[in-house]
């Protein structure tokens, strides 16, 4: 019985990591032509060739989102192998960890080029490709650190936080051609040992654990729906509950 995204083009970006593998897969295994992309040496290579060898409909696109030219790059590939662009989930993303006063312009330039001005460019060129199909959805994938923070974390955060009005911009722009534009906020999303978690990790989440790969699958599967698209230009935070849990020293 085919999927419920059969004949649909789904780009993923950010397709070699921990919740890019998952996206990646959950949209092959629901029917979709997945495109997957992610830095050149990175193994999205050997996850399309897997999923391909299981019958799935699958490809790698190695892409460096610090060249601008990468986005229109990502979704003209796209394009000619498939005609068509559905989906685009934007999870493509780096953070780097220093102090403000030990942060150097080019690291700053980094992180921003791959998470803000990749999500912008990405979103604009699959914006183009959708158009020719009759509409689309776009997804960013944010941070509970665009509405919270740690020391030592500004530029992730700017980028996140920008992330998340550049998505109720496009919604406004990308309307009227029938492009739904959202984005999701995880916060802590175990991808590696879940066994390994301590109670108190769980404990400290009013959802009563840690987040699992999956629960960003459903939302994207929620905010991409071929039959979906009234909801656009919302922000799904999907972290258990933590961002609402006020937290005092004892």
């Amino acid at each position: 019985m085919p999927g419920i995204y059969a004949g649909r083009t789904v780009i993923v970006t950010g397709a070699a990591g921990g919740i890019g593998r998952h996206l990646s897969r959950a949209y092959a295994e629901s029917g979709a032509s997945v495109a997957l992309s992610d830095a050149p040496g990175t193994d999205g290579g050997a996850l399309a060739a897997h999923l391909a060898g299981e019958g799935r409909s699958a490809m790698f696109i190695a892409a460096d989102l610090t060249e601008a030219e990468a986005a229109a790059q990502i979704v003209a590939r796209a394009m000619a192998w498939t005609g068509r662009v559905d989906v685009l989930v934007h999870n493509a993303g780096i953070g780097i960890w220093k102090s403000p006063l030990e942060l150097t312009l080019e690291e700053w330039d980094r992180v921003m080029n791959i998470n803000l001005r990749g999500a912008f460019l990405c979103g604009r060129e699959a914006a183009k490709a959708m158009k020719l199909a009759g509409g689309g959805a776009i997804v960013n994938i944010a941070s509970t650190r665009a509405l919270q923070s740690e020391p030592n974390s500004e530029a992730y955060a700017a980028s996140k936080g920008g992330i998340l009005a550049l998505t109720h911009a496009l919604a406004l722009s990308l309307g009227p051609d029938g492009i739904a534009v959202n984005a999701i906020s995880p916060g802590w999303i175990e991808t590696g040992d879940y066994d390994a978690l301590r109670p108190a990790d769980h404990k400290q989440h009013p959802a009563g654990r840690v987040g699992k790969p999956s629960d960003v699958v459903k939302a994207c599967f929620y905010l991409t729906d071929p039959e979906g698209g009234f909801v656009t230009g919302t922000n799904l935070v999907v972290d258990g509950g933590m961002t609402r849990k006020m937290n005092y020293e004892p």
